[in-house]
């Protein structure tokens, strides 16, 4: 029977497929198929929102809406039904693509003396594709967007991303557009403190600072952002404050 209740629902531009959602699920009304999140059946969604603290890209949210009614029998057959089945027969839960999982590194000194590392990454990924606007990481940071050239020849990278969080991406080969809109999307919500590009000095990379002028004027915010040039040796060009 149809009854207007509180429902989850997902998104699917913001679902990566990562999964965290599915192990929270009680009543097992959700599933990763062909790489993102679904609701199997309403009947088997209590609308509680158990799996939304479990989203990293908060793809999940609480609606009201027409469905069947909550069935706490069928759950219970649907997850006998489930156990039952043979272990290679369970569905598999597809985590998605390994670089789309969120991580933040907090460095100890036993991590330090463990790895011998010197990297003042503080998170994962960092590909601009890959970044979702939504991504912890995000909030009130200082944002450091490189050419992905860049730390191949700049020797000094890892001293200017110590403190920052980097996004990284190459504005001859990817979605200007796209990178306009999740720039615009960052800036908006996100608290971002400050802005450094680093390019290099040939003429693609000119695109990337562009890409943020854009997006601020999008975005309607005023973040303060500086400009590194480098050489494709890596000698510090010009380094100057963006109008």
């Amino acid at each position: 029977m149809k009854v207007k209740r509180k429902i989850i629902e997902i998104d699917d531009e913001l679902c990566d497929g990562c999964g965290e959602c599915v192990p929270s699920c009680a009543e097992g009304a959700i599933e990763v198929v062909d790489g993102k999140a679904r609701v199997v059946a309403d009947k088997y969604c209590d609308g509680l929102g158990a799996c939304m603290g479990e989203c990293p890209n908060n793809a999940l949210r609480i609606i009201e809406r027409e469905a069947d009614d909550f069935d706490e029998e069928a759950v219970e057959a649907y997850l006998k039904e489930k156990e039952s089945k043979p272990k290679q027969e369970k569905p598999s839960i597809s985590r998605g693509c390994p670089s789309t999982q969120i991580q933040t590194f907090i460095p100890s000194a036993t991590d330090t003396a463990k790895t011998h590392s010197d990297s003042q990454l503080s998170h994962w990924p960092i590909q601009i594709n890959l970044i979702q606007p939504s991504a912890p990481f995000l909030k009130g940071a200082d944002l450091l967007v490189a050419a992905d050239c860049g730390p191949a020849a700049f020797a000094g990278f890892q001293g200017l991303l110590k403190g920052k969080v980097v996004m990284i991406g190459c504005p001859k080969f990817d979605d200007v557009p796209g990178y306009v809109d999740k720039f615009t999307r960052i800036f908006k919500t996100a608290g971002i403190k400050s802005i450094t590009s680093l390019i290099m000095e040939v003429p693609c990379c000119s695109g990337l600072p562009a890409i943020l002028k854009r997006a601020l004027e999008a975005s309607g915010k005023k973040i303060p952002m500086e400009q590194i040039v480098i050489s494709t040796r890596g000698a510090v060009l010009d380094r100057r404050k963006a109008a």
